[in-house]
């Protein structure tokens, strides 16, 4: 080599910093490629279509109505039970289809992964856009038995987006965790559902935060799902006044969470390709 010659090093970037945000943001098209790709491939082939969105709710909300409501005659606050359940269930399918999503993404995609070059961040971003969908689609039931039992909603309602955006956030600051673990260590694909269903249990879906009482209060404050379901309710049927320091405890719990998983995600990126 002569010494006029010019030797260049380009090494993996880790951590995250502005330059690799905005990398994102230029690249945002290969999100909604990819989003658009998982909503195409979720119902491909399948009788019923996007009816599977309606299905698992209304299902798991009869069920808990009958069971929960019925047989153990748990308090609904004053709520019909179908509605309160419902209205628990949303968020928390958003929240838990969301991390299973996220968590399995890399994994998912490694033929990507190890022939195409992409900011990586985009897989768990554009995972989430079916659950995103389904979502919606299964909002609609909501609202149909909001007006079956004459419930109407007052200003609170305008705060929907922003519980459905908190647990978007909580699934991503979890789920994108196992998604970089997942890549090494393939007992997080057992894990991750584990953690759902035990997760369930510690987030007020099928009973009332009033029943719980001290310690135990608390400590379930520390829960990022439970400002949302909690707010999630409170915004649709408006009754008393919102936990705010519950709901600034999930933000911040989560957006922590969510700013350490992803410089975690940015540094074992590096050799995702090799061990795939």
């Amino acid at each position: 080599m002569s010494k006029s010659a010019i030797e260049t090093i380009i090494e993996p970037q880790s951590g995250w910093t502005l330059r690799q945000l905005v990398e994102i943001w230029h690249r945002r098209e290969v999100i909604l490629l990819l989003g658009r790709r998982d909503l195409s491939v979720r119902y491909k082939q399948t009788a019923l279509g996007v009816s599977w969105a309606l299905i698992q709710p209304v299902v798991l909300m009869v069920v808990f109505s009958v069971i929960f409501g019925k047989v153990a005659a748990i308090p609904s606050d004053g709520i019909p039970y179908p509605v309160f359940s419902y209205s628990g269930l949303l968020p928390w399918l958003l929240f838990a289809g969301s991390m299973n999503a996220v968590a399995m993404s890399v994994v998912n995609n490694r033929t990507l992964v190890t022939k195409v070059y992409f900011p990586r961040l985009a897989l768990p971003i554009s995972a989430t856009a079916p659950v995103l969908v389904d979502f919606a689609i299964s909002f609609v039931v909501l609202v149909a038995l909001m007006v079956y039992y004459g419930l109407i909603p007052g200003w609170g309602v305008l705060t929907l987006p922003l519980f459905a955006l908190l647990a978007w956030i909580a699934a991503m600051s979890v789920g994108i965790w196992m998604a970089a673990l997942n890549v090494y260590y393939r007992d997080f694909r057992y894990i991750v559902p584990f953690l759902t269903q035990i997760w369930l249990f510690l987030t007020p879906v099928i009973y009332p935060m009033s029943l719980t009482t001290e310690p135990y209060r608390t400590i379930l404050t520390f829960n990022p799902m439970v400002g949302v379901v909690e707010g999630f309710r409170w915004a649709l049927i408006g009754q008393g006044s919102p936990d705010w320091w519950s709901i600034g405890v999930s933000a911040t719990i989560s957006f922590v969470i969510l700013v350490l998983g992803i410089a975690f995600f940015r540094r074992m990126e590096q050799s995702f390709s090799d061990v795939i």
